[in-house]
């Protein structure tokens, strides 16, 4: 666990033999890729930024992404986000569109989305991490099995919204008590899809209704 810099609050929460049960599995084949000189993302020690920054208990919000951005210097940890000095993607251009109408934000000039992540909104992609230039390239190095550890951990917990946009995301909805929990789901913000009904979906806003009728504390979504 040392070496992949493991938040310890997610170690509790999952369970220390399911995590190094899992890790027991997954360092070798981390290590074969950096012995091999793969060049993958992100950088290797933040390929748990979102577990960082929003603990298992502070989580109210998940917001699932696939896998990390392909291209260099781009997926930083957290879903759909990239570092400040770094072009906003597309499928973030309309996530940012979607929150201006929805919650009548400014129209963010930068795409670090910690400032969400800080505020309990798990920023969770279901692969952490990616080979240079080729898309799902690691979905089954074993991502999956701690992402939807994640997924039935938050949900055995309860109270949690799921954001779940698009058809991947939306395939992980059986780990999901719907009893216990809030499930948005909507199409995914990429340009291909976002006009089928992505836009107009008001995640934002929704969000923040269901905290506030459960007494929580609502996000500040402004990036600034």
């Amino acid at each position: 666990m040392k070496n992949f810099n493991f938040p310890e609050p997610w170690h509790n929460a999952l369970g220390a033999s399911f995590c190094d049960d899992l890790f027991r599995e997954l360092k070798p084949r981390i290590d074969e890729l950096i012995n091999n000189d793969v060049i993958f993302f992100p950088p290797i020690d933040r390929l748990f930024e979102a577990l960082h920054l929003t603990s298992f208990l502070d989580t109210k919000v998940l917001i699932l992404g696939q896998d990390p951005y392909h291209k260099f210097g781009q997926a930083n940890g957290l879903a759909f986000s990239v570092d400040r000095n770094i072009s906003i993607p597309p499928s973030l251009k309309n996530i940012y569109l979607e929150l201006v109408e929805d919650v009548e934000c400014t129209n963010p000039n930068h795409g670090d989305l910690s400032f969400w992540a800080q505020q309990g909104v798990l920023l969770l992609n279901a692969s952490l991490s990616v080979e240079e230039g080729k898309p799902n390239s690691h979905q089954n190095l074993g991502w999956s099995i701690l992402t939807d550890k994640i997924i039935s951990k938050l949900s055995d917990r309860g109270e949690v919204i799921f954001v779940l946009w698009g058809n991947f995301a939306q395939k992980k909805i059986n780990l999901i008590d719907r009893q216990t929990n809030h499930i948005l789901l909507a199409p995914h913000p990429s340009p291909l899809s976002s006009y089928r009904g992505f836009f107009g979906s008001n995640p934002f806003s929704k969000i923040n209704n269901i905290l506030s009728k459960s007494n929580n504390s609502q996000i500040d979504w402004q990036i600034s």
